[in-house]
């Protein structure tokens, strides 16, 4: 592993630099639900995590959620490594409201490059969190994206993350990156954080504060490794099987998951 890491670091020492959206404004994308959205009901919140890689294969993500089993029906969609494009793309399919925010133009792609949340109910409010922590390779920003979505339960705050890199930024740097999140979350009762966290353990960080971590044991979601999660505040499984690793169908080189979530927190 530490020989691989120093290649990396090698291979890219000469990559050029990312160009950061340092205005925690935007740009900011988004749009409703068409009004023949099947309105969300019920005591059950149905939630998809998926990091698409560079939105490449957008169009086979889409067939995958709207028939993959888990995925299929999804309340919420929280997507990383998306542009806008592609994310309007996908929330128009599947009837969802989206708000979406790029971190950088990536050099790679020369696209946009950040995250969104897709939702079934309405999005009240939004807003960019910039993260702590440069890259050490290419000195690129991560963003969380934050929404707060109006369920016929109560408001919901919910977070699409993507933290360091394992090359990007070291261990330390990423549970200050799930701090930052966390921090922004304290006045919410209802808390929902689900992404790529590039990491197996830094979700220990929310624990300490309360947080539930209902896919602490899923098999791997990106290689040799679980990266993608959930955590919660104010909501639980609805069951102990109801959670999942989901084929990528050649879509991404990350696994999407779903959980089944019911609600424990009172409504405001």
């Amino acid at each position: 592993m530490r020989a691989f890491a120093a290649a990396a670091l090698m291979a890219a020492a000469g990559c050029a630099a990312a160009s950061n959206y340092v205005d925690p404004a935007g740009p900011r994308f988004g749009g409703a639900a068409p009004a023949r959205a099947p309105a969300a009901s019920g005591d059950t919140v149905r939630v998809v995590a998926f990091n698409i890689a560079f939105a490449r294969h957008t169009a086979g993500a889409i067939d995958l959620l709207r028939s993959r089993p888990g995925l299929a029906g999804a309340d919420l969609i929280l997507l990383q490594e998306m542009d806008a494009p592609s994310t309007e793309a996908v929330a128009e399919s599947l009837g969802l409201s989206w708000v979406y925010y790029p971190s950088v133009l990536h050099p790679t792609s020369d696209r946009d490059f950040g995250n969104a949340v897709l939702s079934r109910w309405p999005i009240i409010a939004d807003r960019k969190i910039i993260l702590p922590h440069l890259a050490r390779v290419r000195s690129s920003q991560r963003v969380a994206v934050a929404a707060t979505v109006m369920t016929d339960r109560g408001p919901v705050r919910v977070y699409s993350v993507h933290l360091a890199t394992l090359i990007g930024n070291g261990p330390a740097a990423r549970r200050d990156q799930l701090s930052t999140v966390l921090a922004d979350a304290d006045s919410f009762p209802t808390v929902l954080i689900g992404g790529d966290f590039n990491s197996e353990t830094v979700a220990e960080v929310a624990l300490e504060r309360g947080y539930a971590w209902p896919t602490r044991g899923l098999p791997h979601t990106n290689s040799w490794w679980t990266f993608d999660h959930v955590l919660v505040r104010g909501l639980a499984l609805a069951a102990d099987s109801a959670m999942g690793v989901a084929g990528n169908g050649g879509t991404s080189d990350h696994n999407p998951i779903w959980a089944v979530l019911v609600r424990t927190s009172a409504s405001p």
